[in-house]
């Protein structure tokens, strides 16, 4: 199987940009599929042509089937979502460097399971589940490859370091993908990335997606104690006023094997200016993070802030997959103006061939008032269970206590199920 990023050339030109029509769409898949399940057995055969590429390409089918609850203490009802997200991939073989990809995605409810907040406008009434029904092309771009240097252009992931900037938001049944150019050029251990982004296509279906000016550049060093990383990501929707929110960080990343034991380090530094159609802000961003893994066990101790302006504006990560930090319960989508402080731990190892992982969180403000200090605190539980290569089956439990009443946060409960399949 060809397991590089690819690119397409298998589109119509009419079919890559935001434009693109389902009817377009769904034939160029087709036809993908047909072709490459035709030639499963050519991947021997050298590419000498077009043709070539597209009949020696591959094509992937991930399914993902999962049962979502919430229970918050407040006037909304509780909710419930089954739902099934369907995602098909085609991507063809290189040739002289070129490659492409194209990758459709369908997320429905399913027998009747649908008494949620889908956060487009649906049943507001419950409490919101992120996962609207939506069917829409996820990926579709064109790649060229040579030497180290790597050039993309067209619907995109895009996902930096550990995604705290930027992040596909994989979580969600729709994913988060951009409307980006990208390029990158990796010379031994050191690697530079930079991207413009024009449209970011969000997790709620097509009607919240923004059109963008985003700029974003990372440059990295890989020594042998870590990953170093500096980066600036110039982020600004494209609306008729000042929207801007410019970021520059470092981070340092790495292991080390000491005896039996793996020692486990992450420290960053960041900065943030941010402008209003009126005023700016400022704002600074701090982790670290300590480790060691023994015996199959990991166990890990961090801190995490995003700071405040004043008390009136917390640092801000709108690209990121937010899902991953601050909680499973997703309290902190968007940081309160207070900002804040997350003192975590966490322990995770294997069992029954399955893996799983417990954390606490304890939420503070960066700039407590009279009413805001405590943020409250969490408990999250995760076990997953791959069965053969292909199926991974897997159960996940937040568990968020409010702090001060003045925060706006309620106590709140959820639970997932899920069957995930991948041919």
């Amino acid at each position: 199987m060809n397991k590089k990023l690819l690119v397409s050339q298998v589109a119509d030109k009419a079919c890559l940009n935001s434009a693109f029509t389902k009817k377009c769409a769904l034939s160029v898949l087709s036809c993908s599929l047909l072709l490459a399940m035709g030639n499963a057995s050519a991947a021997d055969v050298k590419v000498t042509s077009i043709a070539d590429a597209v009949t020696q390409g591959t094509a992937n089918v991930d399914l993902n089937l999962r049962y979502e609850s919430v229970d918050q203490d407040n006037a909304l009802k509780d909710a419930d979502a089954l739902t099934l997200r369907t995602r098909l991939t085609f991507a063809t073989a290189e040739y002289y460097g070129l490659t492409a990809l194209v990758e459709f995605e369908d997320s429905r409810s399913l027998a009747g399971v649908n008494d949620y907040n889908d956060a487009i406008g649906n049943n507001a009434d419950y409490s919101v589940i992120a996962d609207p029904e939506t069917t829409e092309l996820d990926q579709a771009f064109l790649q060229y490859k040579r030497n180290g240097f790597t050039a993309k252009a067209g619907r995109q992931v895009i996902a930096i370091d550990n995604q705290r900037f930027i992040g596909h938001v994989g979580w969600r049944q729709d994913r988060q993908t951009f409307d980006a150019v990208t390029m990158q050029y990796v010379m031994n251990d050191f690697s530079v990335d930079y991207g413009y982004i024009y449209k970011r296509n969000r997790i709620f279906a097509e009607i919240k997606d923004i059109d963008s000016k985003d700029h974003i550049i990372n440059a990295s060093y890989n020594s042998g104690l870590g990953k170093l990383s500096a980066y600036g990501y110039l982020l600004e929707e494209d609306t008729n006023f000042d929207n801007g929110v410019d970021t520059y960080g470092v981070r340092f990343a790495g292991a080390k094997d000491i005896d039996k034991i793996k020692l486990l380090y992450t420290v960053e530094y960041a900065t943030q200016d941010a402008d209003t159609a009126t005023t700016s802000y400022s704002a600074d961003y701090l982790l670290g993070e300590i480790g060691v893994g023994f015996s199959g066990l990991t166990v890990k101790l961090g801190y995490e802030l995003l700071g405040s302006d004043n008390g009136e504006y917390g640092f801000a990560t709108p690209l990121a997959t937010l899902h991953a930090f601050n909680g499973w319960s997703d309290q902190f989508l968007g940081t309160p103006a207070q900002g804040l402080a997350d003192t975590y731990v966490s322990i995770g190892g294997s069992v029954v061939g399955g893996n799983w992982a417990l954390v606490y969180h304890d939420f503070e403000a960066d700039e407590s008032s009279a009413t805001v200090n405590d943020l409250g605190d969490e408990i999250d539980a995760v076990f997953s269970l791959p069965i053969d290569k292909n199926y991974t089956v897997g159960v996940k439990y937040a568990a968020y206590s409010a702090g001060d009443a003045g925060a706006g946060k309620v106590d709140t409960d959820k639970v997932w199920l899920w069957a995930n399949a991948k041919f």
